[in-house]
């Protein structure tokens, strides 16, 4: 027993040469920001005023062109069902539907100025790079239990692409671990050593684990700002399915640089990298139709912007003066822990007197999205909840009108699909009182006419294709863009291709709708009733969902739709044929959605040329090094680690652990904690290395890992179990 620990010993006065996993701290203070005190005079005075320029006259064509289109949607309904006169039903109808046209028309007024905006343009470029930089960026990753090998490969080929190109004294890499899965934490600290191998002691890439994860993915930041945040002018923000070219890298601290009052410049990350169906078709509207939507808010938005919490650059000052997330009122859902606190940490920046904008045309800027329908359903709810929540934030002081714009905005992305769910209940209880219901002709009122229940069906007709035409428009007007650029159109599969690939994610993505219109209803009525959500790792392989877990997740969405093809056949097939893009939908949600996350059905649709995007065609060289360096550490094991066989194994990993671990905090007399106590006792019990691993529980083994005491014990257990032990157990065979 003595020799083993005497090897754990001898190897950590030489792994103290190595360099630290966190560069010395710089404290930065991030104090809360009040929600309901504030006067102009805590703003901050403008560097460069005369560089301030607000686009009033597109503000004014947006706000009047959705007014105007809203107006003309509002007449032609109250026209279709005003034959007769207007019922409560009727009248609820016309109200339902003149929310949802609004929230479409604001859509398509946006899209117009983007499609001017980009009209002979290309929606990528490449900005020069800058002859020198004097600032400091920080580029960090948050991480909570994801595959190592990707996310330190991507980190990989950022930092070496920024190397290449010449800047790289001025950007420093960090990791931040959120990470709860212990096996999941030491894989991370392997994958950590081995990028320190490979890149060499001197690199400026740092990894640090947090023992608990307090205040989520926005403690994460806060507690790198508050510690290391003063040493940097600027952090650059990645989400762990995110990627950048060291180029955008640069060109994002150069604009930082050349602006001394933006405080968060955001990008248009493209998603990349994608292969079953459902991914494909948003990776192909992302590259497709993103670019024009993303022009058209970044021209009216002006430096009043948003933030989508990665794939930005941040001015270090800014987020720490005035991004400080207080908790709100009450319990969860509405209350607590501020859960979607990108779009709140833009708010209260702007507020601050810095400017949040976006430069959407930044080539290099790419993420990843969900591999399949019950992926997104699952982030939504976190999503939704978060949005929702933003209703409480609604009435904060001094914060920008266009800041309350992003909070509406927002909350509406969700409430949408309720309203559109009793629209066509609206719908379907008018189609049922006009059958079983004998009508009332005469009211109590003099007329010398009755009271029809009835519609316009030739307006409702022409109001139907209009509404679909404005639907429809910012993806006509994206293909278009896309067309007219002959790179694009020539790496997208030519002319032909690309046409019948917007129509096929036109049908799909139709057919998808109210699948995910059903989600986000009872996402939004589970949060009404009072149901907070919890924080579960993004799934982010290409990997298909078991047919049962699927059959369990769509049946009542299924059995939904039994039942209103049912009901419309029994009241009229016109209301069948009005439904019945939301009818199929539903009736195939089973599968639909297995197919989403069908990984043959993406390829073959990429193998015949459908859904291609030019990233494809020609893949960006940091995302071939990203895929190549993830190959590379995956290989070497990187990911592969039961947590206390590895670090029990190897005397040199063990010693780099606990380098790694920060100072124990000093436990309250008589404070007793539970799993420290049972791993202990379990610890003290095992006679081997194998007793260890099959009794401690994740969460104590969590505990073994960050506790110097309890390692000591584990390091003190032979490897293989006793001779007695293993005669026992060949003589019971």
């Amino acid at each position: 027993m003595d020799r083993v620990i005497e090897e754990r010993g001898a190897p950590r006065a030489a792994g103290a040469n190595t360099p630290e996993a966190m560069p010395p701290e710089a404290p930065l203070a991030m104090p809360a920001q009040p929600l309901r005190a504030w006067s102009r005079d805590q703003a901050r005075p403008r560097a460069r005023p005369e560089a301030w320029s607000t686009p009033w006259a597109t503000r004014a064509f947006v706000g009047v062109g959705a007014i105007v289109v809203t107006g003309f949607g509002a007449r032609e309904m109250y026209r279709v069902v005003e034959v007769g006169g207007v019922t409560v039903l009727e009248w609820a109808l016309l109200a339902l539907f003149v929310i949802n046209f609004a929230w479409i028309a604001l859509a398509f007024i946006s899209s117009v100025v983007g499609f001017f905006a980009l009209f002979g343009r290309a929606a990528l470029t490449r900005p020069d790079l800058p002859e020198k930089l004097t600032s400091r960026t920080a580029i960090v990753m948050p991480i909570y239990n994801e595959q190592p090998s990707r996310v330190f490969g991507a980190v990989q080929a950022a930092y070496e692409d920024v190397q290449r190109l010449g800047f790289g004294d001025h950007f420093d890499c960090f990791l931040l671990s959120d990470t709860t899965d212990p096996d999941v934490w030491i894989a991370e600290e392997r994958a950590f050593l081995r990028l320190r191998e490979l890149l060499g002691p001197d690199a400026r890439v740092f990894y640090r684990h947090r023992a608990k994860n307090h205040r989520r993915k926005a403690g994460n930041i806060e507690d790198f700002v508050t510690r290391w945040g003063g040493a940097y002018d600027h952090m650059l923000v990645l989400d762990a399915d995110s990627l950048m070219t060291g180029h955008a890298v640069i060109a994002l601290a150069a604009a930082m640089e050349a602006d001394p009052d933006a405080g968060i410049i955001q990008t248009l990350p493209l998603v990349i990298n994608r292969n079953t169906l459902f991914a494909r078709v948003q990776q192909f509207a992302s590259r497709v139709y993103g670019p024009v939507i993303a022009a058209g808010i970044t021209v009216w938005y002006g430096r009043d912007g948003n933030y989508w919490g990665h794939n930005a650059i941040i001015r270090t000052e800014a987020f720490a003066s005035g991004a400080g997330l207080p908790d709100l009122p009450g319990k969860p859902p509405f209350g607590g822990l501020i859960l979607s606190h990108d779009f709140v940490e833009a708010a209260l920046i702007r507020r601050k007197g810095w400017a949040v904008y976006m430069l959407p045309r930044i080539e290099g800027s790419y993420e990843e999205s969900p591999p399949s329908l019950i992926d997104v359903a699952q982030r939504d709810r976190r999503w939704c909840q978060g949005n929702l929540q933003h209703s409480a934030l609604l009435n904060a002081r001094g914060l920008h009108p266009l800041s309350r714009y992003h909070f509406l905005n927002g909350i509406f992305s969700y409430l949408a699909s309720p309203f559109w769910m009793f629209m066509l209940l609206c719908g379907i209880a008018l189609a049922l009182q006009s059958k079983f219901i004998r009508p009332e002709y005469f009211t109590d009122e003099f007329s010398l006419f009755p009271a029809w229940p009835r519609f316009d069906a030739e307006r409702a007709l022409t109001l139907f294709g209009v509404t679909m035409a404005i639907l429809l428009a910012p993806k006509v007007f994206g293909l278009l863009l896309y067309l007219l650029h002959g790179p694009s159109r020539r790496a997208g599969g030519g002319t032909i291709r690309i046409l019948v690939s917007s129509v096929l994610e036109v049908i799909l993505s139709s057919l998808f709708a109210p699948i995910m219109m059903l989600v986000q209803s009872g996402s939004v009525f589970q949060i009404l009733a009072g149901r907070a959500t919890g924080w579960n790792p993004q799934r982010r392989d290409d990997g298909s969902i078991p047919f049962s877990a699927i059959v369990q997740r769509h049946r009542w969405h299924t059995a939904l739709g039994v039942v209103t093809l049912v009901t419309g056949a029994a009241i009229a097939p016109s209301l069948v044929a009005w439904m019945s893009p939301t009818i199929a939908g539903l009736l195939l949600a089973i599968p639909l959605s297995w197919l989403s996350g069908h990984l043959g059905s993406g390829l073959a649709l990429r193998r015949l040329g459908l859904m291609l995007i030019p990233e494809e065609t020609i893949a960006p060289e940091i995302a071939v090094a990203a895929r190549a360096n993830a190959a590379a550490l995956a290989e070497g094991g990187s990911d592969d680690a039961e947590a206390l066989v590895a670090i029990h194994q190897d005397p040199n990993f063990f010693a780099e652990h606990e380098r790694m671990l920060p100072a124990a905090p000093r436990r309250p007399k008589g404070a007793i904690e539970t799993d420290r106590v049972m791993a202990a006792a379990k610890l003290s019990d095992a006679e081997y290395l194998g007793d260890a691993v099959a009794w401690l529980t994740p969460k104590e083994k969590t505990v073994v890992l960050h506790d110097r005491a309890l390692l000591a014990l584990l390091a003190r257990l032979p490897r293989e179990a006793p001779a007695d032990r293993i005669e026992v157990a060949g003589a019971s065979q």
